[in-house]
């Protein structure tokens, strides 16, 4: 029997230099949109009746308001509410990189995947879940337990908050971001991962 293969731990050292992104079904008509940065871990959270492309707008704005750092790039898995045109065409707008995972690659963003089942485990399952913006209230509470006071393993006992803190002096403005995304790179991409290897082969992207 082949032994599975062992995958290196990786982290950036820049907060918003990528930030993971997913959805989590916890029931029928409660969707998860949950946003991790790579970094620092700092995390923001909220749920939606349903997984499309309009909500995934919503979600990035909420993004851009509550990460305490610019995004420079957004990873996320090959879901259909993440390709829409519309929500990559926002990305371009904010200066963002758009940079999906390889099919059947889930360890890629395993750090969102991991702390979605966080959220399962010490949040889900003791919160009534009968009321929607109840739960809306309660899971941004939790948002702040998890970024400004849990403690976290990964990040040798430190909260997302306290990392940030100190990585604040190489953490790069807004007008910096900017200055640096090269718009001509950047394209719509497909959701259809051999077309869109197709596509760059074409324009010969790397």
């Amino acid at each position: 029997m082949r032994r599975k293969k062992d995958f290196k731990r990786y982290q950036r050292p820049i907060p918003g230099d990528r930030v993971q992104i997913d959805t989590c079904k916890i029931r029928p008509g409660i969707y998860q949109f949950t946003a991790v940065d790579d970094c620092t871990r700092f995390r923001v959270l909220d749920i939606y009746k349903r997984r499309t492309a309009n909500n995934t707008l919503e979600f990035i704005d909420k993004m851009i308001e509550e990460f305490p750092f610019p995004i420079q790039r957004i990873q996320s898995d090959r879901g259909r509410e993440f390709f829409a045109e519309k929500v990559q065409q926002k990305m371009m707008e904010y200066c963002i990189k758009f940079r999906p995972v390889k099919p059947a690659s889930p360890h890629l963003n395993g750090k969102v995947e991991r702390s979605q089942k966080t959220d399962l485990e010490e949040f889900y399952a003791m919160t009534e879940l009968g009321d929607f913006d109840l739960l809306r209230e309660k899971l941004a509470e939790w948002q702040f337990f998890y970024n400004w006071v849990r403690p976290h393993g990964a990040l040798k006992g430190k909260t997302p908050s306290q990392v940030d803190s100190e990585l604040v002096d190489k953490t790069p403005f807004q007008e910096d971001v900017v200055l640096q995304y090269d718009e001509t790179k950047e394209h719509v991409q497909n959701s259809v991962y051999a077309h869109e290897l197709a596509i760059r082969r074409l324009k010969g992207c790397p």
